[in-house]
């Protein structure tokens, strides 16, 4: 968190597509750069981000907004790079951490949580189906914002 640490507070909350479509960026770029993620999506699923991220975005307006246009099977995609090469569940845990740190820092409001909510849901179920054993999904210690 220490990039944002001067930050403002988020005002705004996932309420349309635009405001996912940006969630879903800032997190992919944070998780593409990230150390232990970064070569299981880029080098091992080899994603192509001009194509995942649209995609990624209808999923999230779907969960969120209720908005129709994802058509997918999430499970059977990581079941597949977990058959290339296997997660652990500390994958799921940097990707929630990631995830926590992506939302906490730019939104806030009942759609902002129930994506947390919803993050930790697919956390937990893809790592327990995957990794074979429980992922520790608790919430993050709560953040300090830099004030002034």
């Amino acid at each position: 968190m220490s990039r944002d640490a001067h930050r403002p507070p988020p005002v705004r909350d996932l309420d349309s597509p635009v405001e996912i479509a940006e969630m879903v960026r800032r997190f992919y770029q944070d998780v593409a750069q990230d150390d232990l993620l970064g070569p299981l999506f880029n080098d091992v699923a080899r994603v192509d981000w001009g194509a995942h991220l649209p995609k990624l975005t209808q999923f999230w307006c779907r969960a969120l907004l209720g908005i129709e246009g994802y058509a997918g099977n999430p499970f059977r995609a990581h079941a597949r790079i977990h058959a290339r090469s296997a997660f652990r569940a500390e994958h799921f845990e940097r990707w929630l951490e990631l995830f926590h740190d992506s939302v906490e820092l730019g939104w806030v409001g009942p759609n902002a949580q129930r994506a947390l909510d919803l993050a930790h849901d697919v956390a937990r179920m893809h790592g327990d189906r995957l990794v074979g054993a429980p992922v520790d999904v608790r919430p993050p210690e709560p953040r300090l914002r830099a004030t002034g």
